[in-house]
């Protein structure tokens, strides 16, 4: 996060700032996922599974149109497929 902002033209100490500031909301965010983890597996697991379908959302809209682009040819898609195919089954076991 930080290279691309100084490398941005951004401040040193501005960079600093927003790193320290994206650590502190991500400190409050494990805080209040423990909290509510306490409360209930199956509220975890639903939290959990939110992340989850946020995560695949993002890979599937962001990142594989654009390593298509980037990299044209049959082994962008199937070193996808072959991932996709790992992350299902470790979650499996």
């Amino acid at each position: 996060m930080a290279v691309p902002m100084k490398n941005g033209g951004m401040k040193i100490s501005k960079v600093i700032f927003y790193v320290v500031l994206s650590g502190i909301t991500t400190g409050v965010g494990a805080f209040f996922g423990a909290i509510v983890g306490s409360i209930s597996e199956t509220i975890i697991a639903m939290c959990l599974s939110f992340a989850a379908g946020a995560m695949l959302y993002l890979v599937s809209g962001e990142l594989i149109p654009e390593s298509n682009q980037l990299y044209h040819g049959r082994m962008t898609a199937l070193g996808n497929m072959i991932g996709f195919l790992i992350g299902m089954f470790a979650t499996s076991l």
